[in-house]
């Protein structure tokens, strides 16, 4: 069942686009290619307003099959799963883009299933982040995680945000009026999770970044609830990054010294206030 509340403001989503570092042979090149996150652009360019797709979907797959993101515009949330990138709009329609859709900011990877486990009584956000930084303790809170978790959610709660017109407002202006909040219930599906270390906090969100998607691709968005009594999750930890920067007027003209932290948690929890 959907219930629909419309506020307003804007949930973009993120994304890494990740390369080999290795110059070495060709097969630990390829190798380490896969243990990277591949980053488009910084989270603070696009929280100041730069919402130019610079790279294609076409592109992006070839970066990874797994991500999380935002389109051209701010046109909806960008969730790649099993390499297919999907679009959850403003409207809460979702569908899978073709490969000329522009991409200005997504994280993405080619999703290894390293270790997996069952989480079980998640509650709230707050709890499915505590289950989820014990393993970050474990395995070391200086790498890179992906994460996949599939399971039925009795509650869970997206958002989405309106396409954008130019000139482009900075996004906490946007989450002011057009952002769209979606609700379900006892609905199957599957949430792909970022988590970036603490000293990304110049390029990205620190800590965990979910976006939703279900097994029927009709719901979808930026995940900031959810409610569930076990869920399934595989990771993927990686310790390589890279980065592709755009190159507009609007861009290269930013002060990205300032500091955008409030900006930014904003973004993460929807609240446009």
């Amino acid at each position: 069942m959907l219930k629909v509340r419309t506020t307003v403001g804007v949930v973009i989503t993120l994304s890494l686009l990740i390369m080999s570092l290795s110059a070495c042979k060709k097969e630990e090149a390829t190798t380490t290619g896969r243990e990277s996150i591949n980053q488009v652009s910084l989270l603070q360019g696009l929280t100041l307003g730069d919402y130019y797709g610079s790279l294609s979907a076409k592109d992006v797959k070839a970066l990874g099959d797994t991500g999380i993101g935002t389109f051209d515009g701010l046109n909806g949330e960008l969730i790649m799963v099993d390499g297919v990138i999907y679009r959850a709009a403003g409207d809460g329609s979702v569908e899978a883009v073709s490969d000329t859709e522009t991409i200005p900011f997504c994280d993405v990877t080619f999703f290894d299933n390293d270790v997996s486990q069952t989480i079980t009584d998640i509650q709230d956000i707050a709890s499915l982040k505590a289950a989820l930084d014990e393993k970050v303790k474990e395995y070391g809170g200086n790498r890179f995680y992906m994460v996949r978790i599939d399971g039925t959610f009795k509650e869970m709660n997206v958002r989405s945000e309106l396409a954008q017109a130019e000139p482009y407002d900075p996004l906490a202006k946007v989450l002011e009026t057009d952002q769209t909040f979606f609700d379900y219930t006892d609905v199957k599906g599957t949430i792909v999770g970022l988590f970036c270390p603490q000293y990304m906090d110049r390029l990205n969100a620190v800590g965990w970044h979910f976006h939703f998607i279900s097994d029927d691709r009709k719901s979808a968005g930026h995940m900031f609830d959810l409610k569930c009594d076990s869920a399934e999750v595989k990771w993927d930890y990686t310790d390589g990054f890279s980065m592709v920067l755009p190159d507009n007027d609007m861009f290269n003209g930013f002060d990205l010294t300032v500091d955008q932290s409030d900006d930014i948690k904003r973004v993460e929890t929807g609240d446009g206030n």
